[in-house]
């Protein structure tokens, strides 16, 4: 009874885990070449994201310090342009669960902070700092690149939209 209950609080992942260094063990002992195959492009993946990860811890950590939801709200106060452009890098760099966010920008929209530029900063979390070196590793920094500044455009696009649409 005792390890019935000790193998309900073990978590899925941990079964995951096991599940792939069993098939690892299998293929080591009846399919070597397959097994060394498969690590040596499993090492090289990892050599390759590795650096780029170190690199976006480094930029999340200082941009958790230095960007706090007082200095958001101060720059929001800003006329024009500048203000979408402070929504937009503010939509980049936030981090965490988006419901985190949701008390914040409903005190902004009550200090006048427009739906159009709420949509702006929602649409532009779609582009995760995190997740950049995964995807220029799969399919290269044009088109990275390319995506990214799409989805600012549009992100303004909707957000201007929804500016003229709800008044």
């Amino acid at each position: 009874m005792f390890i019935i209950n000790k193998l309900k609080q073990i978590s899925v992942a941990w079964y995951f885990l096991i599940v792939i260094l069993l098939v690892y063990f299998f293929l080591f002992i009846f399919k070597q070449d397959l097994f060394f195959q498969s690590t040596a492009f499993f090492n090289s993946v990892i050599f390759k994201i590795i650096p780029i990860f170190v690199l976006v811890f480094v930029l999340m950590s200082i941009t958790n310090y230095f960007v706090t939801p007082k200095f958001v709200s101060k720059h929001l106060n800003e006329k024009g342009v500048k203000k979408w452009i402070y929504i937009i890098i503010g939509g980049v760099l936030s981090t965490g669960p988006i419901y985190m966010w949701y008390p914040l920008l409903a005190d902004l929209k009550n200090k006048g902070l427009s739906y159009g530029l709420i949509a702006c900063f929602l649409y532009n979390r779609g582009i995760k700092i995190t997740l950049l070196p995964i995807a220029i590793f799969y399919f290269g920094w044009k088109y990275v690149l390319v995506l990214s500044l799409a989805m600012i455009f549009v992100s303004i696009i909707q957000g201007i939209l929804l500016n003229k649409l709800i008044k």
